[in-house]
């Protein structure tokens, strides 16, 4: 006899996948993530990440379990400083991932390059992740030369004079100008 036409079929069986199923296709990135993309010809864009994160507390810790206060302490975050600066490493996204609801994370860009060691005083990180470093600025040439040309100009007038004749206008407004 056939086994295929003793075997009961019910929907319940055809609705339910069998347990190591796989679906074809679908591109598998590292950590076990699976992706199917919409359109056969999906390329992913090159995206370099970030070094750091910004880290701010959005929400308070009462009323949350202790495990996650201490996550929150770990990363020197209390009522205090509400900004930390991590690493982007696994262990570090890991405690991240436990806490997403009470934090904002941000990764940090640095448009105008990293910051050197000397550079650090002139650092500044703005809310959006931007950490713009502005190092010692030296003024162009041509504004040298055109302040130079106007402090030397023989038609300048100087402030005692500007306030002689303002003055002189004041009191006649009638006799003429300058």
């Amino acid at each position: 006899m056939n086994r295929q036409l003793l075997k009961t079929i019910s929907p319940i069986t055809l609705l339910c996948r069998a347990k190591g199923y796989k679906p074809s296709g679908g591109v598998r990135y590292p950590g076990g993530i699976q992706y199917f993309p919409r359109h056969p010809d999906h390329k992913d864009p090159e995206i370099t990440p970030s070094k750091l994160f910004r880290v701010e507390q959005i929400r308070t810790s009462r009323h949350h379990p202790w495990w996650q206060k201490k996550i929150l302490s770990e990363l020197k975050l209390d009522e205090e400083n509400r900004v930390a600066i991590v690493k982007n490493i696994p262990p570090i996204n890991m405690r991240l991932w436990k806490i997403k609801h009470l934090i904002r994370v941000t990764p940090i860009t640095f448009p105008y390059g990293e910051p050197m060691k000397e550079d650090i005083n002139y650092t500044v990180l703005k809310e959006n992740g931007q950490c713009i470093v502005t190092k010692t600025l030296q003024p162009e040439q041509k504004q040298v030369e055109a302040l130079e040309k106007f402090e030397t100009d023989p038609k300048k007038m100087d402030s005692t004079t500007l306030k002689r004749e303002s003055r002189y206008r004041w009191n006649d407004p009638f006799a003429g100008g300058f």
